[in-house]
């Protein structure tokens, strides 16, 4: 964004800046001052001397500067040392810091004492007797910062003529060339080329808070003779005197008087003569006023570059920021240019507004980022076209035109992996995310593994009758084992759900569905007799609902998240049908204990009514353990065991975790560091008893990503079974929860 143009009215030339013309005749009198002070100060002490001493200091001046005092001062003799080009703000070498007499006059003091006359050309103008001046104090600074050990900057002492000095310390740090020097270097030639830049460059921030009379008296030192290097290293110091804050002045809108309400513009433009002069502060009502215009109706809404013109003598800021509204519009449909690809009809579904609402770019560009977040368009381009012009107080009408370039459609991945729970694992798959447009997708999939082997097919259409809304179809064939379940299952589900994604978090979420299974499964046996295979036929009907809010879906800091599933089941084995409804409940919490610092907490209650244990097949009951649930154990490894110590599963559940995630400011604060715990218990009972309770406890690490952050658990059982391993390791996307 650019800056505010600033512009300096002609209209004054103060008798100080005329003053400052005459600088050469003010460093003479300064310097002459100086040899009349040393020389008054030879004759008061040449009592006890020789009488020859006031003629050998006389004989200390030069020659030349006696036959031409003027152009010594100005260093201009052949011989004489020239001082630095002297600009509005004086700019001197000093010794160290802390030597810096902060009551010596500088050369912009003694111009206002000295109160010369305009120069004017051949003026012999006789000049006021030196030694008959006041030399003024500089002002009070008692306010001293020190940036680095280098670089120091003093206030004022009154703070409150100066109530943006917090930020303007932030600020001028962040931008210093002197804070960029490397530590290492100790050049006072090098520090005082870049105090110059620093110098110019407080200025600037200065100019930009309205103190446009500030002032800043720029002082470099050396290291003092017989002090270590290490312990002195050279410093500059920046004096900063704000002076008088000015003011807003006129404001020029443009033609947002046309507006029929102008009134309310001008409320949110927020921006009135008087207010104090913040350069920032215009660039934030400037993009606050265009945000209000695109979403009251103005589609062709145009703001220009602002501009102030600086007025010295009222010490006010006339601002001038041309808005042309372009008139008021309200929406009228939304158009595709590949209308078989993805058609204009669905496009309107998707959109969140119906037509004859008033123009919103919010609305546009949520449009925009939904369309993209199907994964179907690789560019896309939405253009307001004017259909009908506003007349009077009648708003127009606008059409949103949506031009796209369809993405590549089809996906083939894969991944080979290992897992402490899994074992080796192969997977594979291919989808087509359009295959029946609009937004169909079909996707086959395979796992080969130790403990699981799978084929599937799935079909889902995104943005389904409404926005946001995604029916799926999935059908597979499985053989799963796993700590407590040897299953082999075919299975039909469907289910309509809108829930939330990576692009677009919602604060309630649902799903309903339903499934049918045939499975043929035992609990796995460990050490005990080999039992036969028991097959099931299940029918089941399915919903959730989910209440977020929390602040992240993936990375969540605060806030809450509250779950509740039931599912209604019928049940036939061995000639004999069961009803049973399983139900179950999951909340957590995440509270920022301080900077860095997040607590997080879970707890799932879960149970199973109306079935005896035995009715119930062996993958349908509860079970704890894995790593989104007792982290140390294996996936469902905790539950209600038999004589041979085989996992049998139960009708209830309990789970609680706790962790701190703790920012580390590694790898530029990407690494965070997680200490957690957590605790299982499973009963055979549908209310728990706590006769198997589990407990597991670990670290783990995060690395943040722009999609989330990776996580790494290692976890240990803290009364592990022997059946149990010493530690799980767990790897996913996302927080644990």
């Amino acid at each position: 964004m650019k800056p505010a143009t600033v512009k300096t009215g002609s209209q004054r030339v103060s008798s100080k800046t005329e003053i400052r013309r005459t600088f050469g005749h003010q460093l003479l009198f300064s310097k002459l001052h100086a040899l009349w002070f040393v020389t008054a100060l030879a004759a008061t002490t040449t009592h006890a001397q020789d009488r020859s001493s006031a003629e050998e200091l006389e004989e200390l001046i030069p020659q030349e500067v006696l036959e031409d005092t003027e152009s010594w001062a100005l260093g201009q003799v052949e011989g004489a040392e020239n001082p630095e080009p002297v600009s509005d703000a004086p700019q001197v070498t000093l010794p160290p810091v802390d030597q810096v007499e902060l009551d010596t006059p500088q050369a912009d003091e003694l111009t206002e004492a000295l109160e010369l006359p305009p120069e004017q050309s051949g003026s012999d103008t006789p000049f006021a007797a030196i030694e008959d001046l006041a030399l003024p104090s500089r002002p009070a600074i008692s306010d001293v910062v020190r940036v680095d050990e280098r670089l120091v900057l003093g206030f004022p002492s009154a703070a409150e003529n100066f109530p943006e000095q917090r930020d303007f310390i932030a600020r001028f740090k962040a931008l210093s060339t002197i804070e960029a020097l490397d530590s290492s270097s100790d050049n006072i030639a090098q520090l005082a080329a870049r105090a110059r830049a620093d110098e110019e460059l407080l200025r600037q921030l200065l100019r930009a808070y309205g103190y446009y009379d500030g002032r800043v008296i720029r002082s470099v030192g050396g290291i003092r003779p017989g002090e270590e290097e290490a312990q002195a290293a050279p410093q500059a110091r920046f004096d900063v005197l704000p002076g008088t804050q000015y003011r807003f002045g006129a404001i020029d809108l443009g033609n947002a008087d046309a507006i029929t309400d102008a009134a309310i513009v001008r409320s949110r433009f927020g921006i009135k003569a008087g207010d104090p002069l913040d350069s920032d502060r215009i660039l934030e009502r400037k993009q606050a006023l265009n945000l209000w215009l695109g979403e009251t109706g103005y589609p062709f809404a145009k703001i220009a570059e602002p501009s102030l013109l600086i007025d010295h003598d009222r010490q006010e800021g006339d601002l001038t920021l041309p808005v042309e509204p372009g008139g008021q519009y309200r929406f009228a449909g939304v158009t595709s240019d590949k209308p078989e690809f993805l058609s204009s009809r669905h496009l309107q579904r998707i959109a969140r507004f119906s037509p004859g609402d008033i123009y919103q770019r919010s609305i546009e560009q949520d449009l925009q980022r939904a369309v993209i977040a199907s994964g179907l368009v690789s560019t896309l381009t939405i253009t307001p076209r004017e259909t009908l012009a506003p007349t009077n107080d009648t708003p127009g009408e606008v059409m949103l035109d949506v031009e796209l370039e369809p993405a590549k459609l089809r996906t083939i991945a894969g991944a080979v992996g290992y897992g402490t729970e899994d074992g080796f694992k192969v997977e594979a798959s291919w989808e087509h995310r359009n295959l029946f447009p609009p937004e169909g997708a079909l996707k086959l999939r395979g796992i080969l593994g130790t403990r699981e082997q799978l084929a599937g097919i799935t079909f889902t259409r995104s943005n389904w009758r409404r926005r946001d809304q995604v029916l799926a179809l999935d059908a597979y064939a499985s053989d799963i084992t796993t700590e407590s379940v040897d299953a082999r299952t075919v299975a039909l589900r469907g289910s309509v759900e809108r829930i939330s994604n990576l692009l677009f978090q919602k604060p309630l979420g649902w799903s309903v569905g339903a499934e049918a299974l045939l499975t043929d499964e035992r609990n796995r046996v460990i050490n005990g007799i080999a039992r036969p295979r028991q097959t099931f036929r299940i029918a089941s009907l399915f919903s959730s609902v989910t209440l977020d809010g929390s602040n992240d879906l993936l990375d969540p800091t605060q806030g809450y998240r509250v779950t509740l599933f039931v599912a209604p089941e019928a049940s036939r084995s061995s000639g004999e049908t069961s009803f049973y409804l399983r139900s179950q409940m999951d909340a957590t919490y995440y509270q920022p204990l301080s900077d860095g610092i997040t607590l997080a907490g879970r707890a799932t209650a879960a149970t199973i009514h109306g079935a005896d244990t035995g009715q119930i097949a062996p993958s349908r009951r509860l079970y704890s353990g894995g790593g989104s649930s007792v982290r140390g154990y294996g996936y469902q490894a905790i539950g209600p065991a038999n004589d041979f110590g085989e996992i049998t599963g139960g009708r209830s559940l309990i789970e609680l975790s706790a962790e701190a995630r703790i920012d580390t400011g590694l790898f530029d604060g990407a690494l965070q560091i997680v200490p957690f715990f957590d605790l299982g218990a499973v009963s055979i009972d549908t209310t728990p008893d706590f006769r198997f309770v589990k407990y597991g406890a670990g670290l783990g690490v995060r690395y943040k990503t722009g999609f989330g952050p990776i996580r790494v658990d290692l976890g240990v059982p803290i009364n592990p079974e022997p059946q149990d391993s010493a530690f799980a390791v767990y790897v996913s996307l996302g927080q644990a929860f």
